[in-house]
């Protein structure tokens, strides 16, 4: 039986990981409501705009669900935007921006730059190899808590980390039509 993984569908690369994820057979559920939850065995957390995805996440009342299905060690993967949701400190947000805190990560929002700033790079990522990365106004991490596996770095900081159930990319892994980071994602799920 394929795995079911949601995708947060608020805002942001929801197709383009729903593609990723039905070209490795892996059954791809978009998540507007608690209710889509339920049916899920894992999460996708988009890249997009972190503050938008967190406003639309407190008004169709999503926040708290989520929080749940993390808290009770749902398997996450969240790129870009989603790595900022993910992290349980914000350094640049807005003051009421709230994220799930459950990768001991601090994250600086749009760290590489504006969107005239965004870049593609090769990344080595341990285990996986030489990946393609798509950098657009990406996060940074400048603190990893010890329970987090660093897996990949750029200019010396991590962007690809991992604690738990829960993965975390600074830049946008559905873009690059490498799929090595969404199967490592569905060995959590699976």
């Amino acid at each position: 039986m394929a795995a079911k993984v949601g995708i947060l569908a608020l805002q942001g690369d929801v197709s383009e990981h729903a593609q990723a994820l039905a070209d490795l057979g892996a059954d791809a559920v978009g998540v507007h409501t608690a209710d889509d939850l339920a049916a899920i065995d894992g999460l996708i957390l988009p890249g997009g705009e972190s503050t938008t995805i967190s406003k639309l996440l407190e008004s169709s009342g999503l926040f708290e669900a989520v929080a749940s299905r993390l808290a009770d060690g749902m398997p996450a993967f969240g790129t870009c935007a989603g790595m900022i949701l993910l992290a349980s400190e914000v350094l640049d947000g807005r003051p009421d921006q709230r994220s799930f805190g459950v990768i001991d990560l601090s994250v600086r929002r749009n760290a590489f730059g504006r969107q005239v700033d965004s870049f593609e790079a090769e990344v080595d990522v341990e285990g996986v190899g030489s990946v393609p990365a798509v950098f657009i106004r990406a996060p940074y991490v400048e603190r990893a808590g010890e329970g987090v596996d660093v897996l990949a770095r750029v200019d010396g900081h991590p962007v690809l980390c991992r604690q738990g159930p829960v993965l975390a990319a600074a830049f946008h892994p559905e873009l690059s039509g490498d799929l090595r980071l969404h199967e490592l994602f569905l060995r959590e799920v699976t």
